[in-house]
């Protein structure tokens, strides 16, 4: 990476994570479950005010345990948000199920809870929704629709640590919440993930799953004598080691201190583009916040965005495209449209966004932004 690069996300970790990793070494107990991932465990629970959080390897985990939990099963249909990161409908597969495919709003990229109720039949379940990117879906809306139908909810909060909803974290949304931990979200361990519910049964049941179906051999390493552990379900290698634990508890307690530095990118950002024709800024209702995962711009038809991306990198800056339209993904051969998801993932592209940005490179970032954008339309670059 060249010197003056700025990349597309970078982790805000420093001294305080290094000194909560070295008292995991001094413990004994890197693995999972144990003393550390216990106390991350339990600071999740008193934050997001649910009955328990699991601590586990990533979102993914979380979303395969809840949907296990929940007892989804082949022949059954999950309805999931289209325009995400394909993790909802995976899940959905992984339980032999039918990921089927809501759009989304054009204004959020939000699940729109009309396509939803649209495509509630005999089969179907639940509902995944996602938390777009940081930004918050529209949980009154799908709550009561959910409930009415006797489907569970699950909120995919993957990207949105920080954000709120009508006050509520995100997070705390729906019945069962998933989050991720990976490098580039708004806290993280590198890679990692926790679920959340308000139903201790269902914590119950994903803890055990979580570790091969036996439960916490750190906890049985306490009772006196030598207890046989019993495998009572086919569980999974989901445990999340003691040493993500520890910075990760250091991390909870930065949340504010690193959304804010978020939100300043993103203001500046605001600010520098509010002229521009050819880019369409993120749009954040008033009733809800934006935890700033990613900064997505909507391109201009006309404009080119592969020679628009070309021309960033070439001045060192990072770019991505956003996400996916997951429905048109070649693992699902779905025969279903969503439209809006399909615009959205075809004109969307992601610039820099993490706290370690400055305001000379946010400047960076729209200058030249703003030269490729004028440079490169489609008619420019025929």
């Amino acid at each position: 990476m060249r010197v003056d690069a700025i990349p597309l996300v970078r982790p805000s970790l420093g001294e305080r994570e290094l000194a909560a990793v070295a008292q995991v070494f001094a413990s004994g107990w890197p693995a999972g479950q144990g003393p550390s991932g216990k106390a991350l465990e339990a600071d999740l629970t008193r934050r997001y005010g649910v009955a328990d959080a699991v601590a586990v390897s990533n979102c993914g985990a979380a979303l395969h345990l809840a949907l296990l939990a929940l007892g989804v099963t082949e022949g059954d249909e999950v309805i999931v948000a289209d325009y995400t990161f394909p993790a909802p409908a995976h899940a959905a597969r992984y339980v032999g199920a039918t990921p089927v495919f809501a759009d989304v709003r054009p204004d959020t990229g939000t699940v729109d809870p009309q396509a939803v109720a649209a495509l509630i039949g005999p089969r179907t379940v639940g509902v995944i929704a996602v938390d777009t990117l940081g930004l918050p879906a529209d949980y009154d809306e799908l709550n009561d629709l959910t409930r009415r139908h006797g489907l569970f909810l699950v909120e995919d909060a993957a990207c949105a640590i920080g954000a709120t909803y009508r006050g509520r974290p995100a997070g705390a949304l729906a019945p069962v919440a998933c989050l991720s931990f990976h490098g580039r979200k708004g806290i993280t361990s590198g890679e990692g993930g926790a679920l959340l519910t308000t139903d201790p049964a269902l914590a119950v049941d994903a803890r055990l799953r979580s570790s091969f179906g036996i439960g916490s051999i750190f906890d049985q390493a306490q009772v006196v004598g030598l207890p046989i552990p019993e495998f009572t379900e086919i569980g999974y290698n989901y445990k999340l080691s003691d040493i993500a634990a520890a910075i990760l508890q250091v991390q909870l307690t930065r949340i504010e201190e690193l959304l804010e530095r978020r939100r300043a990118v993103a203001a500046h950002y605001a600010h520098l583009l509010a002229d521009e024709d050819l880019v369409t800024l993120p749009h954040v209702p008033d009733d809800r916040s934006h935890a700033w995962q990613s900064y997505l711009v909507t391109l201009h038809p006309d404009v080119d965005r592969a020679t628009v991306a070309t021309a960033l990198r070439t001045h060192g800056i990072g770019c991505g495209h956003g996400t996916w339209a997951s429905h048109r993904q070649p693992v699902y051969a779905s025969s279903q449209h969503c439209p809006v998801s399909a615009d959205l993932a075809r004109r969307n592209l992601a610039i820099p966004m993490h706290a370690e940005l400055t305001p000379d490179q946010v400047e960076r970032v729209v200058a030249t932004l703003r030269t490729a954008l004028h440079t490169r339309t489609r008619a420019g670059a025929a």
